[in-house]
């Protein structure tokens, strides 16, 4: 089976909760055509992210669907109807890891995930090899990013190649589940709740680190709430 990813753009004039709405009703009908294991993270009601976006290139993506298939090629019928619910999406063919799997905030299927999830989608530093961003990413970051931070689940998605929609930069799209409050506490994010030495040295830390690896000024974040319909 191959994994896919399709990042979503809300229509105009339609407000998160509307979009959230449209997509996580067509959950059904996305089963139904083949997409396993779907997931839905998408802006509502529940989550206020603006204080932690990063949108380089407007306007800002407002959804991730991912979900699996047997053979990425047989999208159509599944990309048409997030398409009908959508001004515009881009699909990635990706490889998924898990460095950490959520197992203290599952939800009932379909229903949202508690927290908030951090969509992520990263540029590799210019000049820097695929080889090394890959042992930056897996050796450095990946030890960096659970110890620095309130993170309960972590999932790359490494793109292998864009499938369709307006081309993007990134070399993989991230999944990053924390607790609510670390959307607006800046000490819960960073796993430092009344520790000020811890906080600013997780931030130095993960500042650091992605550094190394990533075009900060290309990073493209969106908070979101997380629906599985299917584990």
């Amino acid at each position: 089976m191959e994994k896919i990813v399709t990042v979503l753009w809300k229509p105009d004039g339609q407000s998160k909760q509307e979009h959230a709405d449209a997509l996580l009703g067509s959950a059904a009908r996305l089963a139904d055509l083949g997409a396993r294991k779907l997931t839905i993270c998408v802006e509502d009601d529940h989550v206020d992210g603006d204080a932690l976006r990063m949108n380089p290139a407007p306007p800002p993506k407002s959804a991730m669907v991912s979900y699996w298939v047997e053979c990425s090629e047989d999208r159509g019928p599944i990309e048409a109807v997030l398409d009908g619910a959508a001004a515009d999406l881009a699909s990635f063919l990706v490889v998924e890891s898990r460095p950490i799997v959520n197992t203290e905030h599952v939800a009932t299927p379909g229903e949202r995930t508690p927290g908030m999830v951090q969509v992520t989608g990263i540029v590799r530093k210019a000049g820097l090899d695929h080889d090394e961003f890959l042992r930056i990413w897996q050796e450095e970051q990946r030890p960096c990013a659970i110890e620095t931070q309130s993170t309960f689940q972590y999932v790359r998605n490494e793109i292998v190649r864009q499938l369709s929609g307006p081309a993007q930069p990134w070399a993989a799209i991230v999944e990053e589940a924390f607790p609510i409050e670390a959307m607006n506490d800046p000490y819960v994010f960073f796993d430092a709740v009344g520790d000020d030495e811890r906080f600013q040295a997780n931030i130095g830390r993960m500042v650091d680190t992605v550094a190394k690896m990533l075009e900060m000024d290309q990073t493209d974040v969106t908070i979101t709430s997380e629906y599985v319909f299917e584990r």
